[in-house]
């Protein structure tokens, strides 16, 4: 018997397909994350055994504790918020980390090369995360950074590779985000700045909440937790 997780994987996959095709798009085109924060490992091997690979986290203690317990071909996505003083245990503690998907400023990158250099390891695939709903709750570059800060990635921090922008969606907008809109057109001149294409700057935007919509206006990346996983067990407050 299949588990849950795993046939609600199978269902975003299709709607997935559905939306790249809606945008002209194949699905291999885009990539699913499958955040797991808070679920236990137990789960994760669910999905994983119905032949999934990409995962994600948000939290570096989480992924330290989940991740030496779980397959290395396993391409685990760090989603959350980084403190720099963190990034040299998150390099060292996960081998198989693939992709930081929030950069957000130029000391986070310095940290993560330096760790990244350290140990050796190939360089790190990153994304830049851009504010794009001018939320003060949310981390992320302003927009009008977003260019200088992945160049300082580009071309100070050769341990590290820019591979594109993220940005977190807002839920209250129903028709096309306009923090979508914005994180477009921040592309279009980050790629202008670098002197790369489109398809080497990748958009990781869409969550569970707004993931077609997301994927109808571009995005390469959308990160998928409660419509996999449930919805998020957080310990009761003592």
């Amino acid at each position: 018997m299949e588990g849950a997780a795993a046939v609600a994987l199978r269902t975003v996959l299709r709607r997935v397909q559905q939306a790249a095709e809606r945008s002209g798009r194949q699905a291999s085109q885009v990539r699913v994350v499958a955040v797991s924060k808070t679920k236990p490992v137990s789960l994760i091997r669910e999905v994983y055994d119905a032949g999934y690979r990409y995962f994600g986290e948000n939290y570096v203690q989480e992924l330290l504790d989940k991740a030496p317990e779980l397959p290395t071909d396993i391409q685990w996505h760090f989603v959350g918020h980084l403190q720099s003083n963190k990034a040299k245990a998150v390099i060292a503690g996960v081998p198989n980390l693939y992709m930081v998907e929030s950069v957000d400023s130029s000391k986070v990158a310095n940290y993560l090369d330096r760790a990244v250099s350290s140990i050796g390891r190939k360089p790190l695939k990153v994304l830049v995360q851009v504010n794009t709903s001018g939320e003060e709750s949310k981390y992320g570059a302003e927009p009008s950074e977003c260019v200088e800060l992945a160049k300082h990635v580009k071309f100070q921090c050769p341990n590290l590779e820019f591979s594109g922008l993220m940005t977190i969606g807002m839920l209250d907008y129903s028709s096309k985000p306009e923090n979508f809109e914005v994180l477009s057109g921040c592309r279009i001149e980050v790629c202008k700045a670098l002197g790369i294409s489109d398809d080497q700057c990748e958009l990781s935007m869409g969550m569970s909440g707004d993931f077609e919509q997301a994927i109808e206006m571009g995005s390469t990346n959308v990160r998928i937790g409660s419509t996999i996983f449930g919805a998020r067990e957080y310990p009761a407050k003592k």
